[in-house]
């Protein structure tokens, strides 16, 4: 698997993690009710995604395929959060 990372200077300020696949979805140990503790890649870096975020299902439910299928996407990760703001297709 390869994964590329990115950055943007778009209007959101997120870093891009192009191509990447999730190796491991779990509660956050330190905030169980905040937050789910993705991996992305081989290399196991871990991100956040906040429960409170109103596209919080819609997230998880792709992290998921792509964990549970291997499907690629592309992350948007926010820059000096580590907070996981968008998953997209690849085009």
């Amino acid at each position: 698997m390869i994964t590329s990372c990115s950055g943007s200077s778009g209007s959101q300020n997120l870093t891009w993690y192009k191509n990447a696949t999730i190796s491991q979805i779990t509660e956050d140990p330190d905030h169980p009710g905040d937050f789910m503790r993705i991996s992305i890649g081989i290399s196991a870096q871990v991100f956040y995604v906040s429960k409170k975020d109103s596209s919080y299902k819609t997230l998880l439910e792709k992290l998921n395929q792509s964990l549970k299928r291997g499907k690629a996407y592309n992350i948007g990760i926010e820059n000096k959060t580590n907070i996981i703001k968008q998953v997209n297709d690849i085009q």
